[in-house]
């Protein structure tokens, strides 16, 4: 079969995600020069991330490696030393010194702060000049995540922007492998910057939790993260805390102002806002193909598809939230009522997103305490969405509504 070179722009994205799925559970694809298995299947991806012959680590486990170091643009997507690529030991190691932060327990502890934050932000758009258009993207689905994670980390307010345009470029796969590269170093200068003044003035963040568990057990013996995991786990946390759950505020959004029956049958109590953010995240998933996973033996696929060892292994989950074999004819359809909740959006298996129950307490509370404090939104005339220029960030670059009227803030 041909090989389908991947759009690095995403504008054809509900395209190539049919194609995907038309082409069978696995097909070959091109990823910006790379040779990988795309796995679309919702049923197949999610016995493969629960295989241990799949591995995401590939200075173990994929031939390619280096060469991809030097010349690949999503370089960085396989090189960092954090929980996201580690395996097996190592990745149980990683994931239990952060997972404390992301318990159902600490989540629910946080969510008094999540409707602050989204409180501070609707007040501030509720003083726009009325018929002004508002880039929704940039001043609500973009600042609470970026706070939220802000806190978590104890990052300085001075170099969250400067976090935020690099995560940008990060995500972007129009770089080159030079300004890839370039990005790359100097973001993990500024977390090395970051983690030496933690260093000097801890506090009460996970950023200083991470250091304090590095120092305590790095004097001989065997530590419990080396200094580059370290560095790289929070660069994980940022990247992942900013832009996965930027896009799921934007679709959902942009999902509820294009299908006005299903914002009714919210607003009527048919639905729940949980029900709404578990829909936009099947529907658009929020990182639409995630480098990257390997193969650690030859594995057999259906319809005789071997996927031998060594071959890099792409998950499509943009397509895979769409899939026929799982949600019919109906897969592309936004419907609040789908009796089918279970989706891919965070993964499966060990690498199952930490961030999820962060992610869904910050879309509900943006999605619910938006739509109540601006009854009439709408997306500005003539709006045009076009995709981020990645084939992996799943989102918008502008989300530009007319907010209407301001009803008075929940108490």
């Amino acid at each position: 079969m041909e090989r389908l070179v991947l759009d690095p722009t995403g504008r054809a994205r509900d395209a190539e995600s049919a194609e995907l799925s038309a082409r069978g559970a696995a097909t070959p694809v091109d990823i910006l020069g790379v040779h990988a298995w795309s796995v679309s299947d919702p049923e197949l991806l999610e016995e493969l991330l629960k295989d241990p012959r799949v591995s995401k680590d590939g200075l173990r486990h994929w031939p390619g490696y280096d060469q991809a170091l030097r010349t690949w643009p999503l370089a960085l997507w396989v090189g960092v030393r954090n929980m996201f690529n580690a395996y097996g030991a190592d990745h149980r190691r990683l994931r239990r010194l952060v997972g404390g932060a992301f318990t159902a327990r600490h989540v629910a502890a946080m969510a008094a702060g999540v409707e602050e934050l989204t409180d501070a932000l609707l007040d501030d758009l509720a003083a726009c000049a009325p018929g002004e258009v508002v880039d929704l993207r940039a001043r609500l689905a973009y600042p609470l995540p970026v706070q939220v994670v802000s806190r978590l980390l104890g990052l300085p307010r001075d170099i969250t922007d400067t976090f935020r345009g690099m995560v940008d470029k990060v995500f972007s796969t129009v770089l080159t492998p030079e300004e890839s590269a370039a990005t790359a170093s100097a973001f993990l200068a500024l977390l090395e910057e970051l983690i030496a003044a933690k260093r000097r003035e801890p506090g009460e963040d996970l950023t200083s939790a991470l250091i304090a568990a590095r120092d305590a057990e790095s004097d001989g013996g065997s530590s419990a993260l080396s200094e580059e995991e370290l560095r790289d786990t929070v660069l994980l946390i940022v990247s992942a805390g900013y832009e996965t759950t930027v896009n799921l505020i934007d679709n959902g959004v942009t999902d509820l102002l294009t299908h006005p029956d299903q914002l009714a049958l919210v607003r009527a109590g048919q639905a729940g806002w949980e029900d709404v953010v578990e829909e936009a995240l099947r529907r658009n998933a929020p990182v639409a193909h995630l480098p990257m996973r390997f193969a650690v033996e030859d594995i057999e696929l259906p319809g005789g598809v071997t996927v031998r060892r060594g071959e890099a292994i792409l998950p499509a989950y943009a397509a895979a939230g769409r899939h026929p074999v799982r949600y019919g004819d109906s897969g592309a359809d936004f419907d609040v009522t789908r009796p089918v909740k279970d989706h891919l959006a965070f993964g499966h298996g060990v690498h199952f997103c930490l961030g999820a129950p962060l992610a869904r307490l910050e879309g509900r509370t943006a999605l619910s305490r938006l739509f109540a404090r601006f009854p009439d939104l709408a997306l500005a005339p003539d709006a045009r969405l076009l995709p981020v220029d990645s084939l992996i960030s799943n989102g918008h670059r502008a989300l530009p509504v007319l907010l209407g009227r301001a009803a008075p803030r929940a108490a």
